[in-house]
This record gives structure tokens, sequence and C-alpha cells, in this order.
């Protein structure tokens, strides 16, 4: 990638293009990194932004007491490279005030760091990544290329941040998985319990058709004693033998149907016969 300096912004004001073309050679090569993810360009997009925002210039420092080097900025564009041309989509981070940064080919004093990360689109489930990174040093307006350091560091928080959110799917996948099968669960209980609800309402209602058929039957089989009582006889004849003396409004059976007798049963099992004349139907 051929760097062309663009009117860097020093302490003593605007460079000439002149004057910067004198300091810069003419060409300045920097390695870059470039890996392809089996991601949309939406969500690479998304982890990449997440990246060049996280305020972090990676896999170089200034001082050793830091662990990582703070206080980069996202931007929408920077003169530290030439302007990008190419297809897919671009975003830039630049860190200022850095102190002769690890991992820049012969860097001294202070200056800009600026990375860049290039987003092409290879199928619609695959995506393209480039980074480049450049240390430009102010004093004595100088460029210097990245040993790569940056770009692999650059690179593998794209790749972290792409796998988190690949991840991060996941798990809203799997917990909207459970929550549907627990749906399902709660509607098939729902629906049991409808059936349960229909099937007891049939059963109470077929009980209740039982108790009227039961009642309509009583009515239908018993018969009870008139007032003031009835004499129980052996056989349908009033010369037969008196069994016992049924007293008033007892319920009896009957077993047999003649067209002048009935044969009964008594609440106590007792078993005779008594004139049609003597019984009535139950209220």
């Amino acid at each position: 990638m051929v760097l062309v300096p663009l009117f860097p912004v020093l302490s003593g004001g605007l460079l000439s293009c002149a004057r910067l073309a004198a300091a810069v050679p003419k060409e300045l090569t920097t390695p870059g990194i470039t890996r392809e993810f089996t991601a949309p360009l939406a969500t690479v997009r998304q982890a990449v932004v997440s990246v060049q925002k996280d305020h972090i210039v990676h896999g170089t420092l200034i001082f050793d007491k830091e662990p990582i080097l703070t206080g980069a900025e996202a931007v929408d564009s920077t003169p530290l490279f030439d302007p990008w041309n190419g297809g897919g989509e671009v975003f830039y981070k630049i860190r200022n005030q850095a102190i002769a940064p690890r991992h820049f080919l012969e860097s001294a004093d202070q200056g800009v760091i600026a990375v860049r990360y290039v987003i092409t689109p290879v199928t619609d489930e695959r995506t393209r990544v480039h980074t480049d990174a450049v240390y430009f040093e102010t004093a004595h307006r100088v460029y210097h290329a990245s040993d790569g350091s940056v770009e692999k560091a650059e690179m593998k928080e794209i790749k972290d941040a792409l796998d988190s959110m690949i991840q991060a799917e996941m798990d809203a996948a799997d917990a909207r998985r459970r929550e549907q099968s627990a749906e399902l669960v709660r509607q098939s209980y729902i629906r049991q319990r409808e059936d349960e609800t229909t099937r007891l309402d049939k059963a109470q209602s077929n009980v209740k058709d039982l108790e009227q058929e039961i009642t309509a039957l009583r009515h239908e089989l018993e018969r009870r004693v008139k007032a003031p009582g009835a004499d129980l006889k052996a056989a349908p004849y009033q010369s037969s033998a008196n069994l016992k003396t049924l007293a008033a409004y007892t319920n009896v059976v009957v077993l047999i149907v003649t067209p002048h007798w009935f044969g009964v049963e008594t609440p106590e099992g007792q078993r005779g016969w008594l004139p049609i004349a003597q019984l009535e139907q139950l209220p």
C-alpha cells in the first residue's frame, strides 16, 4: 500500500506540500493484514466499529509502565493515509501525541498513530477486512511503517468482538428456542386443561343426564302406598295371606305388573303383592 502524505497539521501550523514532499519518501509501504470472516457485512461492520471506537491502539505502547495505549479516537478520515478509492467501506482511528510508539520502524519523538480498516463483502456470508497502521513523527515530518504488530492486534480485537457477537446471537437464539419450547409446553398444558375441562363438563353433563334418567326410571318403577295404608299379600288375591301391613306413603319398587296387582319389594327387601288401586306415583 502506497502512503501519500496529505497536509498533516503540526504544532507549528500547516506544512506545505513541497516541504512535506521533501521530508517524506516518495513511497512508504506498510505490511497490513487481511483476513476473511464467515459473517455478513453488517455483522463484521459492527465488530470493526466497536474496535474503532474502543479508544485503544492495540499492539503498541509508548511507556513501559502502561500495558496498553489508550487515548485513541475514531475519525472519519485522516491525511496520514491517501484517500481510499477502492471498494468496500473505510474506517479510521488515530492517537495524537504518541511518543516513539513500539513496533513502528525506527520511530522516535512525538507524533500521530493512524489505523485504517477496510471492509469488503466477498459473498453474502463472507466479508474481508484489511487493516493498516502508520506513525507520523511531527517534529521531523517522517512517516514510520508498522512492523505488522498493530495490524495483527487490531485484527485479533475485531475477531474477538465478532466471536462475542456471534456467541451472543447464538445465546439469544438459544434463549428464543427455550422460550418457544416453554411456550409450546405452556400452550400444550393449556390445551390439556381445556380438554380435561371439556371432558369434565361432558362427564358432569352425562352424570346429570343419568341422574335425570334414574329419576325418571324411579318414577316409573317406584310407587308409594296410599293412605291409610295397605296389607302386603303373599299372592295377587284378596284372600291370600297378609305378610305385613305397610304404612301410608311407604315407597315400594314395582317388580311385576299385572292388570290389577303389582308385585313389589319393600324398603326392607321383603317382596309381596299390592292392589294397583292402593298405590300411587311418587310426587
